[in-house]
This record gives structure tokens, sequence and C-alpha cells, in this order.
């Protein structure tokens, strides 16, 4: 991949940084999309996909007028449209600067407020409309529990991964070699199937940050609709290939997508990847050809998304 512009983003990653003990929206920073686009041959204005952001914060947290600490959950789910993204050290250096300020009388309108501030500052932030929800932990003890339950027949249909084959588990690897640690879409080879559907999933995803080289961990999921596939093991090398690569979570999503779609052009598609949080934040996006691909609780923001073991 292309050198990329890190002047915005590096304002905040890679560098000491004061941890604002009162509200403070002036540490939120933004980065454009396009900076990664434009090697993928994508315009924001004929974008060969739609999709969401998904964050969820663990980490929220303020206090009532009367000084007790008030705790919860925050998803934050924005469309791939908007022409900015929010760096993610940022959102979490935002986040922090409510620890220390007091937002209501109990912990209810806490959580409404900052859900509600937080929505106004990341919308005004991303020139976009961003859906903002809080929750307290009853409420995702609750969720956790009816969502995973195989009698739950909502849960079951949404959010059930089995379909899935995960190629490293479903393969003897051993005498295979993996040697290629940068991205590259030379790895994927195309096959006849006698599916219409194929579903892939891979948990040895791993990227690093831009700007500090940190490493980003995940899982990807991807479903094509096509009269060929891709191959199962040139598409886990092609996962493995992004080992060293330095691009931001919703970059990589982006690049899988594109790569797989030129190479295939199938009839749909959708890519999943859902990292593991750093920082108390992990951040989930997802592309895909049409609406019926999206994943509806990792998209809705009033549904609580259920994690992979590695979040």
């Amino acid at each position: 991949m292309t050198n990329i512009d890190n002047t915005a983003v590096s304002t905040h990653l890679g560098k000491i940084s004061e941890y604002k003990n009162q509200y403070d929206k002036t540490l939120l920073v933004r980065e454009p999309r396009s900076s990664n686009r434009v090697h993928l041959d994508i315009k924001d204005d004929q974008l060969p996909f739609l999709g969401f952001d998904t964050w969820n914060n663990y980490e929220v947290s303020a206090l009532t007028f009367g000084g007790l600490p008030v705790t919860g959950i925050a998803k934050i789910v924005y469309p791939c449209e908007s022409k900015y993204i929010v760096e993610s050290k940022s959102l979490k250096l935002y986040f922090n600067s409510f620890n220390m300020t007091q937002c209501g009388g109990n912990a209810k309108s806490v959580l409404a407020q900052i859900e509600k501030t937080v929505q106004t500052d990341l919308s005004e932030l991303l020139e976009t409309t961003v859906d903002v929800s809080l929750f307290d932990n009853k409420t995702v003890l609750w969720s956790n529990n009816y969502f995973c339950n195989p009698k739950s027949e909502w849960g079951h249909k949404d959010n059930d991964t089995t379909a899935f084959q995960t190629i490293e588990e479903e393969y003897n690897l051993n005498n295979l070699n993996f040697d290629v640690y940068d991205e590259n879409p030379e790895l994927l080879e195309v096959v006849k199937t006698e599916k219409n559907t194929v579903k892939y999933h891979s948990t040895l995803l791993r990227s690093r940050c831009r700007v500090t080289n940190q490493p980003d961990t995940g899982d990807v999921y991807v479903t094509m609709v096509a009269k060929q596939t891709i191959d199962p093991i040139s598409f886990l090398k092609y996962v493995v290939s992004f080992r060293n690569e330095c691009h931001f979570h919703e970059e990589i999503c982006e690049t899988i997508y594109k790569r797989i779609w030129d190479i295939l052009k199938p009839e749909k598609l959708s890519v999943r990847c859902l990292y593991a949080r750093r920082g108390g934040i992990d951040i989930n996006p997802e592309r895909a050809s049409h609406k019926d691909m999206l994943h509806n609780s990792l998209c809705q923001t009033r549904s609580i998304h259920i994690k992979t073991p590695k979040q």
C-alpha cells in the first residue's frame, strides 16, 4: 500500500497524552476516508459498497451531581459514506474527559446526558449522522444472556457464526509455507464452486496501526454469492499477508472487500472485520454490496453486539 499523510491523526497517536478530567470535545480528531481509498481506486461519491463502522467503548464513566461514579458501555455507529472517520485514541481521551464531570442527578440521567453529548459532538465532527447508545451493566448482562440463548430465535438467526468455515481449523496447514506479510491481492485465486454462497472466517487477521505500528488483532468474516469463489487456502494466505500492514481497521476492511470484488466480481459480497479492543474500545467495520448482507445486530445501535472470543 502507498504511504499516507498522518499529520492529522498524529495529534495524539504516538505521543504522551494529558488526560483531561473535565469534558473536552476539542480532543476529538478526524481523518478523511479518502486518504486510503485512492490506491484502491475508490471514489467517495461512487462507493462500490455500503456499510457501517461500529465502535464499542467499554470504559464509559462520569459522576452524578452528588459525586457518585456511573459506568456504562457505549455503542457508536456511523455510515461508510461519511467523509471522515474518528481517530481512536482521540475518542478514548474524549470519553475519559467525562470521568470527573458531573452530568446528572442519577445514573440514568448521567448516561442519557453522555449519550446525547457524544452523538452531537461526533455528528458535528464527522459531518454525518452518528448514532450513539449508552447501556448500563444490567442491560448488557440481560442482552448477552438472551441473545446467546439458542432458544432465542432472533439471537440465533443474526449471531450464528457456525455457517462460516474457519479456514485454519478446516485444513491441515502444517505443510504449507506462509511467507507473505504485506498485503498482496495476487495471493487470491478464483476457483469453481458447487455452492452459490460461500462463507469464510479466519481468526488470524492482524494488522498494525498506521502511526504507532502497534498490532491490531481480529476476526474476518467474508460471505460471497457467486458462481465461482476464492480458494480457501489462498484466502487465508491473503488474510495473513496483512500481518505487517500498517492501516486503520476501516481501511483493512475496505481493502479486503475491494480486492475480492475486483478479482471475483460476485453477485453479492460482504466483509466484516471484528477487531479486539485496545484502550477499552473495539472497532468493527463492515462493507457489503447489498443491504441484506449486513449484520443487523452489528449496525443497529439499540441492539448489543455479541462478541467474538477475542473481543
